[in-house]
């Protein structure tokens, strides 16, 4: 706001609150808030002194002269519901995914809990552990901005400034760092799966637990570095305006403006970041994994050709833990096939969003996209408590480990799964038993 505007909002408000001279308060300054539209970042004695001077320079003058009809100014305050379509949210924030995520905490949690069970240590069930964590405090982080803000009437008031930066935190950025280890994490089980099985030598060797904690360590400090700038990306600043839901309460919330460093190449910083993340984020890994999904089913076909040959030669036993083998990579590949499921939708959200962004380009409207935004990510954060109900279906040591939990019966031993797997050689012609400690037969 101009000088001159200030003077003549001071002069206003001073008359419309019947003030004896130089007495000025902070109804005063509410005034100013609520008439004039007028941010105020500090209620002190500093801005009261500022509109004492204000108010003299012009008592004793014709107020007919003061039409400030025009210098009002409105400061952005930080809503939550001004990008959404706030029914939608509503439900889908406030009511069902808090309940998700509960469902979600309390399955991987007991994936968890079975997986670390001394029999069931193996390098593929440790990047289990390791994306059920993901997926968990993926959802986890933003619920309490779900239940604060969308499950109440809050979500139509500007947000107080004591939220404003948690807002982004719990919303944006530490989901962001999660989902995307998680992605890379589920990347890592393909290509773990696909060694074992189409290089079950090398396997030996490359896919160890100790090895598989280094990638893990590895892949949430990629995730964090990638995330890392937004962290700082900000300046939020306290203001206090009309109250949206009570025009005639003045509310503290905040101003958020590009730092420096950005504000000046906000296009190429923003550029940058969406394209790294559509390209490394969604589409790298998206098509890797229906194309190692691919091979794992082609492989699949090829050892159960194998597995009934071996039938027919009455060699039973590495019929058996051939179809043990082809039953954990069948039960992968439906991990891996879910998480494309949901993973995809968003991924196109992304590649349209750049696209619009960079090329000036429209392939979505604008009404469509904060729709479809939600309910991308209402799909994925549905799909995290569904592993849990895969890995009870479709392996039978992870469904007695987790019946074993309750009825309190010894746990499994090693030696009551298969410590041998019959796997085709990388030629798929000839056949070799390798040994293993539980390792490639995971679950």
């Amino acid at each position: 706001m101009s000088p001159d505007c200030k003077q003549r909002c001071s002069y206003n408000c001073f008359n419309e609150a019947s003030l004896e001279p130089a007495v000025f308060n902070r109804s005063f300054l509410e005034c100013l808030v609520l008439i004039c539209n007028y941010a105020i970042t500090a209620l002190d004695d500093a801005v009261l002194s500022e509109a004492e001077t204000n108010y003299n320079q012009l008592a004793g003058m014709n107020e007919t002269m003061y039409e400030f009809t025009n210098c009002s100014t409105k400061p952005d305050g930080y809503r939550l519901d001004e990008n959404t379509t706030s029914s939608y949210a509503v439900i889908i924030n406030g009511y069902i995914s808090p309940v998700l995520v509960l469902l979600t905490v309390i399955n991987n949690t007991l994936v968890c809990i079975v997986l670390l069970k001394p029999h069931m240590r193996s390098p593929t069930n440790a990047i289990l552990i390791a994306m059920a964590l993901s997926d968990m405090f993926t959802g986890l982080f933003p619920v309490p901005i779900f239940i604060h803000f969308y499950a109440t009437e809050r979500l139509h008031e500007y947000v107080p400034y004591n939220w404003c930066y948690a807002v982004k935190v719990f919303m944006e950025y530490i989901p962001t760092i999660f989902h995307t280890a998680s992605i890379w994490l589920t990347m890592a089980l393909a290509i773990q799966r696909y060694i074992y099985v189409c290089h079950s030598f090398k396997a030996r060797s490359w896919c160890t637990i100790r090895n598989v904690i280094y990638g893990t360590v590895a892949i949430y400090v990629i995730a964090t570095l990638s995330q890392i700038l937004r962290f700082f990306e900000n300046d939020v600043t306290e203001v206090y305006l009309a109250s949206l839901l009570d025009n005639q309460t003045v509310v503290s919330t905040c101003s958020m403006t590009y730092r420096p460093w950005i504000k000046d190449h906000v296009n190429t910083f923003f550029g940058i970041y969406y394209w790294f993340r559509v390209i490394f984020i969604n589409t790298i890994p998206c098509v890797s994994l229906v194309v190692m999904n691919a091979l794992l089913i082609y492989a699949m076909r090829v050892a159960q050709q194998r597995r009934m040959q071996l039938l027919r030669q009455n060699k039973k036993s590495e019929s058996r833990k051939l179809k043990e083998s082809n039953c954990t990579t069948l039960m992968l590949v439906a991990v891996v096939g879910l998480f494309l499921l949901v993973e995809f939708p968003l991924g196109i959200l992304m590649l349209c969003l750049i696209i619009k962004e960079t090329f000036a380009v429209s392939l979505v409207s604008e009404s469509t996209l904060p729709v479809a935004s939600l309910f991308s990510n209402f799909c994925i954060l549905l799909s995290y408590p569904l592993n849990f109900f895969i890995y009870c279906g479709m392996s039978k040591q992870f469904r007695e480990t987790f019946k074993r939990l309750f009825t309190g019966a010894a746990m499994p031993t090693e030696r009551e799964y298969s410590q041998y797997m019959t796997l085709p050689t990388e030629n798929g012609k000839t056949t070799a038993e390798t040994a293993i400690t539980g390792d490639e037969t995971a679950l």
